[in-house]
C-alpha cells in the first residue's frame, strides 16, 4: 500500500478533502459495526468474473449475511443476486441511489429513516467517482466507503490502490471481524 494513494483516474482532481486511506480492513470492518444504518450500493462490474477475483458479488452477498447490511443493485446486476438465490437486493438506478443518498428527508429502503454509511462496490470508476462527488459535497450525514480495488477520492473513506491479492485478503479480513465466514 502506498503512503500517499493517488486516484486512479489520474486526470480528475479531488479538490483540497480527500478520502482517508483504510489501511486496515479492520478500519472499514469497525466503521460498518459503528454504523446505526448502513447501506451497500452495488454496481454491475460485481458480476463480471475475473480470474483473480472471482465474482465481487459474492463478497457483497457475503457482507449482507455478516453484517446485515441492505444491498442496492443497479443496472442488472439484479439478475444476479437472484441467480445466486439471494433475493432480498432492491433494484435501483445508480444516479437515483446517489440522488436518494443526499435527500434528508428520504427515509431508506425500508421507511426507517436516512443512512449514515453508505458503502460502494462495483460501480464504473468514473460513474463511483461522480456519484461520490456529490455526496461529498451535498449530503449532509453521510460517510461513504469506497470497497473497490482503486483509490476514490471522493470518498470518506478508500483503500488505497490495491493488488488483487491484498483486495481479496482485505474483503476476507473484513467479512471475517464482522462475524462471517
Amino acid at each position: 500500500m502506498s503512503a500517499k494513494p493517488e486516484p486512479w483516474q489520474t486526470a480528475e482532481i479531488a479538490g483540497p478533502k480527500k478520502a482517508l486511506v483504510i489501511t486496515k480492513p479492520e478500519i472499514a470492518a469497525a466503521m460498518i459495526k459503528r454504523a446505526k444504518r448502513s447501506i451497500l450500493v452495488v454496481g454491475y462490474l460485481s458480476t463480471k468474473t475475473d480470474k483473480d477475483t472471482g465474482k465481487m458479488i459474492d463478497y457483497a452477498i457475503r457482507l449482507n449475511k455478516a453484517a446485515g447490511i441492505p444491498i442496492v443493485a443497479t443496472a442488472h446486476t439484479i439478475q444476479e443476486f437472484v441467480k445466486k438465490g439471494f433475493e432480498q437486493a432492491t433494484q435501483m438506478n445508480a444516479m437515483d441511489i446517489g440522488n436518494r443518498l443526499k435527500d434528508p428527508t428520504w427515509k431508506g429502503l425500508d421507511g426507517k429513516g436516512p443512512y449514515d454509511v453508505a458503502l460502494f462496490m462495483g460501480l464504473p470508476y468514473y460513474m463511483e467517482f461522480v456519484i461520490l462527488s456529490g455526496l461529498k459535497h451535498f449530503s449532509t450525514n453521510l460517510k461513504t466507503i469506497s470497497l473497490d480495488r482503486y483509490y476514490n477520492p471522493h470518498a470518506t473513506w478508500s483503500f488505497p490502490n490495491l493488488k488483487v491479492e491484498d483486495w481479496n485478503q482485505s474483503f476476507e479480513t473484513m467479512i471475517s471481524k464482522l462475524g462471517g465466514n
